[in-house]
């Protein structure tokens, strides 16, 4: 009788315990995205082989802040994975994302690509190009200040200026330039567009290999895209790709970013997820896969990407652009660029 009690009582205790180790197993980060699940489904994928941890993706293209804004202490979300840096100055400004710190990312990812507090750090990095007619451009030795000189008259095509793409462009422009110089080189640039702005990157593409234009704004991963597309092979390969200001301050570059929200339910599984999208696998598999720059330095670009030749990029920390893009909407807006 005495060995049956105590048997039951193991047996007891194992159901205790049973739940929690059900908890435990079935442990789940919670993701809002801007990025599209098939782009990172795979690398999250290799995380839950990894860690056990599983992963569940929302993806919106835009009102991830105010959705977060609105659900307080209440929302499922731990991680946010963003597609900009304006989009991560969105989080901060609503105050839905809270400061982490981690060693592991002070490590993988430059400090020009990471918050000073820790609210966001870079994935991913992608160049701000200028995509230029291969029969039409010849001087590739460009700047982007030269699209608002006379000889680009009637030859520049854009996507809106409101886009965020091109206000962390115009943002960089105000740091190092100042508001009047910004305000004027968007003027000249939108004095010399060959037709209203319009469209995404790669329709501009698509634009100069019609005769449309000659040159245009274009982020850097597109071109694999293209080239990788059989319908717009043809359009890709109407183009050289540009990447500005190499004698002086280099070519504005722009992140894919992660941050842990404010009342992240399961923080610990969070911090780990995006500790692990900066180490090697995932930051090889981001390359591969979307034609952008690992974020960490000791991981290569693709080969497609990396055949594109190396190029200085721009400094400038991005939490110093991301403070001037309020200023750059209003400037797109005072200079009526896209009417």
């Amino acid at each position: 009788m005495k060995q049956f009690f105590k048997r039951a009582l193991t047996v007891s205790a194992a159901a205790l315990m049973l739940p929690s180790l059900q908890a435990q197993a079935a442990e789940t980060v919670n993701i809002y995205s801007n990025r599209q699940p098939y782009l990172i489904q795979p690398i999250l994928n290799a995380f839950t082989k990894e860690t056990g941890i599983e992963t569940k993706v929302v993806y919106a293209k835009k009102g991830i802040a105010e959705r977060l804004a609105r659900e307080g202490k209440n929302s499922p979300a731990d991680v946010v994975l963003t597609v900009d840096i304006g989009r991560s100055q969105e989080l901060m400004d609503k105050d839905v994302v809270q400061p982490i710190k981690s060693a592991v990312l002070e490590k993988n990812i430059p400090a020009q690509y990471r918050d000073p507090e820790g609210r966001w750090f870079g994935l991913t990095v992608r160049a701000r190009a200028i995509y230029a007619s291969r029969e039409r451009v010849k001087n590739l030795d460009l700047n982007y200040e030269d699209l608002a000189k006379p000889e680009f008259k009637g030859k520049v095509c854009t996507r809106s200026g409101k886009h965020p793409y091109n206000l962390a462009l115009i943002a960089s422009l105000i740091a190092h330039k100042g508001e009047a110089a910004a305000e004027e080189w968007l003027r000249g640039v939108k004095a010399n567009l060959a037709r209203k702005p319009q469209g995404n990157d790669r329709a501009q593409v698509k634009a100069i290999k019609e005769g449309i234009c000659d040159v245009s704004l274009g982020n850097s991963y597109y071109l694999g895209k293209m080239l990788t597309n059989e319908k717009q092979i043809e359009w890709a390969q109407a183009v050289n790709i540009v990447f500005p200001n190499q004698s002086n301050r280099g070519t504005h570059v722009n992140i894919s970013a992660a941050s842990v929200t404010k009342y992240a339910p399961h923080k610990e599984a969070a911090v780990k997820l995006i500790e692990f999208l900066s180490e090697r696998l995932a930051q090889k598999m981001y390359a591969e896969q979307n034609f952008e720059y690992p974020v960490n330095p000791a991981v290569e670009p693709s080969g497609l990407v990396e055949s594109w030749g190396k190029f200085k990029a721009d400094t400038l920390p991005l939490s110093e652009v991301a403070k001037h893009r309020k200023t750059a909407a209003k400037l797109v807006d005072k200079v009526n660029f896209d009417g």
